[in-house]
């Protein structure tokens, strides 16, 4: 497959799994083992498409980073042992290091806390030409927040503001904090990486087995799991609230790595190829510029 050809298919691998009205959207309906029309012997085909679709990532960036319009935020959101450090390694193994950030959201800090749940992240928000990939996000404050409520305790929040609504709140304000940066030129695209509670089982048990995994393993994400159900009304309810077409959620089948990435990959490449991101043009006093240089650079190879 060369790269016309991926550009091409880029949005029949990543439509599927895009929800741009959340209304409708139900969990349930979304099998984290499918694989579209990739049979399990054609994992090979998958990994070269994945391949090619790197190669133009790459291509994109540079353009993104030349051109100095646009910048592009990808948030990744998933269960533990989902894929989400493997797809960001993958997918964007080609991509200048110099115009890519991945920042990683852990517990919040003290000093973070003192601040409203946007801020930790509205500091690390890519520049423009820049790619900034957040792994966890403020959906954290919706989805684990949220099935462990005794964390908003240590928020600070006035006690007249921790009211039933509080989830729509911050839907409210998510929503509308990503319109904002739409409105100035940042491209946000959403995946929720969407692992059976099955195939985690398995991945937490080859971690425990594989010496070299260990320290990927944590008892707490055990603990996690008996909140299964909890976390999916959460992702679900999130989804459901935050899906748009400025800054859609991507629901991808997790259960299979390679197909995950495929569509990642998919899935930023289509819309960064929207954009119609191009090298700057030069003016006339820049080409006159670039010639004076030319002859300048020819007569001191004569000298």
């Amino acid at each position: 497959m060369n790269n016309k050809e991926f550009l091409k298919q880029a949005k029949a691998y990543s439509e599927p799994f895009c929800v741009t009205k959340g209304k409708k959207f139900r969990l349930k309906d979304v099998n984290p083992a499918d694989t579209l029309d990739f049979e399990s012997d054609e994992k090979p085909q998958a990994e070269e498409a994945l391949a090619t679709g790197v190669e133009v990532l790459a291509e994109l960036q540079e353009k993104l980073w030349a051109q100095d319009r646009w910048a592009v935020l990808i948030i990744f959101q998933a269960m533990d042992a989902a894929g989400k450090d493997g797809a960001i390694k993958h997918v964007m193994s080609g991509v200048n290091p110099q115009g890519c950030e991945v920042t990683s959201f852990k517990a919040p800090s003290a000093e973070e806390l003192d601040h409203d749940f946007l801020w930790r992240c509205a500091k690390r928000l890519p520049e423009r030409g820049r790619i900034g990939i957040f792994n966890r996000s403020y959906y954290e404050e919706t989805l684990v927040v949220r099935v462990h409520q005794n964390f908003l305790a240590g928020q600070k929040l006035p006690q007249n503001l921790k009211t039933k609504n509080i989830w729509k709140r911050r839907f409210r304000d998510i929503t509308n904090f990503e319109r904002y940066l739409t409105h100035n030129g940042i491209l946000v695209l959403k995946f929720f990486l969407h692992v059976s509670k099955e195939e985690q089982e398995k991945r937490f048990l080859a971690r425990i087995d594989d010496a070299s995994k260990n320290w990927k393993f944590s008892l707490n994400d055990v603990r996690e799991r008996e909140h299964w159900d909890e976390y999916m009304d959460a992702y679900e309810q999130t989804i459901r609230n935050t899906a748009s077409k400025q800054a859609p959620w991507y629901v991808v089948p997790a259960d299979n790595k390679w197909f995950t990435r495929l569509v990642v990959a998919s899935a930023i490449v289509e819309n960064m190829h929207a954009l119609n991101l191009d090298y700057p043009k030069l003016d006339e006093e820049q080409l006159k510029a670039l010639e004076e240089a030319k002859q300048s650079l020819a007569a001191d190879e004569r000298g």
